[in-house]
């Protein structure tokens, strides 16, 4: 297959989309924002109705930039963001849950002596973020009516027709058998789903359907949830590599291969993506909050803008002996603790915008580095080397530190939207099944790397801080 396709992303904050031609890189880009509500109590909601404006206004502005015909679509998505819809009209009959969520807790709190079982069948660990809880709770409180799904499905539905999702988004929800990627009648019934009707699981490249809301006709043949797509980007298609993409959270997986890892040390086993009927499958940490805590310091006022953290921080030597725990939603993998909030000590009269900016950009690191330590934990080898992806990349002072407390290269890449350019990969091995994996690929090769510039105690002492600080809050 020859021709451009067009790739995008529908995330939390924006859509990006991109038309990426298999010679010429990038031809056309658009992007659209999007904006959640955060109410009070954790919960956050999205307009259905937006999310699908965003991909179409997105869609059009870089099919105009490109002025190109496209011969394929791909599509990525936010992952455990969910709404009920009619399957008739494809109207909504809800607002989205996104993935940041926290309503469903109670429903998790009511499963809770189910948790190993579910976790053993779905490798997921019983937590609100995922999207049975909040599919459960909106059963339970808003309607029966229609179908309840994540908004993938819905998306691919009012593109298309069709009615499915891929594996890797499936795998987001824990309803997901992990060893064979279909529905788990199980986990279905504990959380009281078992007679709803739920998409087909399809591979990630794959012609689902057509749609013409872009103009011509076009073939939809790719689809993945979006940290998996990153995954794809960044060429990590074996065991042992990993990749942390900074976006509204910061997401590392790491790949294990064509076998689940069902590890100890807190981290998510879930499919990576189903291609050519095999299935590999990733271990997965979250941060809840990246960028969404450099917003929350810039509408305090400390930073006008995500730039600033470079020129602010270096302002200062270092933290000021502050430190800073960025659970401003909770506390993800390893810990699993979404009812925690962050906290902020070793403040002092002489504490400025550069220690707090410092300090953010150590807790977020610091966070990352358990992740990491997890992931060496549960496949009994430590990483080489991180390859980094998203818009926080751009920070070189965050950066460095990140190397710093990993003591590995961190490997920032060139390629700014790796979501997308996964997801474009995979349109393009949908639409021409003649190709191989490495063909559709982007060639990857390193921005920028940072290696660590302090010895391996000074990183621990640091460590160590960010740790006291978190069984603090564990123990509150």
């Amino acid at each position: 297959m020859t021709g451009p396709v067009l790739a995008v992303d529908q995330g939390t904050s924006g859509t990006k989309a991109l038309v990426v031609c298999p010679e010429r890189g990038v031809i056309g880009a658009g992007f659209a924002a999007v904006r959640p509500r955060h109410l009070p109590g954790g919960l956050v909601e999205a307009d259905p109705e937006a999310l699908y404006a965003s991909v179409l206004d997105a869609g059009h502005q870089a099919l105009a930039e490109a002025a190109e015909d496209v011969v394929a679509l791909g599509l990525a998505n936010q992952g455990e963001t969910v709404l009920a819809w009619d399957p008739v009209s494809g109207r909504p009959l809800t607002r989205a849950l996104v993935w940041q969520d926290r309503r469903a807790e109670p429903i998790c709190t009511e499963l809770a002596s189910h948790a190993d079982e579910l976790r053993e069948l779905t490798g997921l660990p019983l937590d609100p973020y995922f999207a049975a809880p909040k599919m459960a709770w909106i059963r339970r409180h808003l309607t029966r009516e229609g179908v309840v799904t994540t908004s993938d499905a819905w998306l691919v539905h009012r593109l298309t027709g069709a009615f499915v999702t891929d594996a890797a988004t499936a795998g987001r929800t824990q309803l997901l058998d992990l060893d064979h990627a279909t529905w788990a009648p199980r986990a279905l019934e504990a959380y009281g789903l078992s007679g709803e009707r739920l998409p087909e699981v399809v591979a990630n490249a794959q012609p689902v359907g057509t749609t013409t809301a872009f103009g011509a006709e076009i073939p939809l043949t790719g689809l993945a949830v979006d940290q998996q797509a990153a995954l794809l980007a960044q060429s990590v298609t074996g065991p042992g590599g990993a990749k942390c993409t900074y976006g509204t959270g910061a997401f590392l997986l790491a790949h294990t291969g064509d076998t689940p890892r069902r590890g100890t040390s807190g981290l998510v086993s879930c499919v990576a993506w189903r291609l050519a009927g095999n299935t590999s499958y990733c271990l997965d940490g979250q941060v809840y909050t990246a960028a969404s805590a450099v917003r929350w310091l810039t509408d305090l006022g400390v930073i006008s803008s995500a730039a600033d953290l470079d020129p602010v921080g270096n302002a200062v030597p270092d933290s000021g002996g502050v430190t800073f725990v960025p659970a401003l939603a909770g506390l993800a993998a390893p810990w699993w603790r979404g009812d925690l909030r962050g906290s902020l000590t070793g403040l002092g009269l002489d504490t400025g915008p550069g220690h707090l900016v410092r300090a953010l950009c150590e807790g977020l690191a610091a966070q990352v580095v358990e992740l990491a330590e997890a992931v060496a934990t549960d496949l009994g080898t430590p990483l080489d080397a991180l390859r980094v992806d998203g818009g926080l990349t751009r920070s070189a002072l965050l950066m460095q530190t990140q190397a710093d407390l990993l003591q590995r290269p961190v490997e920032v890449s060139a390629l700014p939207d790796a979501t997308a350019l996964g997801v474009a990969a995979l349109a393009r091995l949908g639409a021409d099944p003649a190709l191989g994996t490495a063909d559709a690929l982007p060639d990857w090769k390193p921005a920028a790397v940072y290696e660590p510039r302090i010895p391996a105690d000074r990183a621990a002492e640091r460590l160590a801080g960010f740790r006291t600080a978190v069984a603090a809050l564990l123990g509150s």
